[in-house]
């Protein structure tokens, strides 16, 4: 019986890859980001929140995704009520990051829904907002008398 030949198989270089890449419009809407979240501060911790609170945050989150950072911070939505956070106003001096002074410009929050929810805490950079904490309880701001 005669010996059968194997060809010998022609593998691609690196790069010279016959897929071609998908191409995809830039992503025009805000991201959210939980890199800088702080659980830890007793004040802001949600490890004991309930479902429904962390829905609306999800809901939140998903509706605010369609807008840029400019839209958000323009918004004058009675149930958004996002601002800056003046420090000299609330309970806190800084978020308490690490060289906070040279990574959050200006430091924001808005709400989850009308009162009932709380607010979420955090800063932009570019179009991502990153998320430090969430304030169910509206403990950031004190009671005024």
């Amino acid at each position: 019986m005669p010996k059968k030949r194997i060809k010998k198989t022609d593998v691609a270089k690196v790069g010279t890859s016959s897929i071609k890449p998908t191409k995809l419009k830039p992503f025009q809407g805000i991201s959210f980001s939980f890199k800088y979240y702080q659980d830890s501060n007793s004040k802001f911790s949600c490890s004991e929140k309930e479902v429904i609170y962390w829905l609306t945050l999800l809901d939140r989150l998903k509706a605010l995704s369609s807008l840029t950072a400019q839209e958000l911070l323009v918004n004058r939505s009675s149930t958004l009520r996002c601002h800056p956070i003046k420090w000299e106003d609330t309970s806190e001096s800084g978020f308490s990051l690490p060289n906070e002074e040279q990574l959050v410009d200006t430091p924001y929050q808005f709400s989850l829904s009308s009162n009932e929810h709380g607010r979420v805490h955090g800063f932009f950079i570019d179009e991502i907002f990153y998320i430090v904490w969430l304030d169910r309880d509206h403990l950031l701001y004190p009671t005024k008398n």
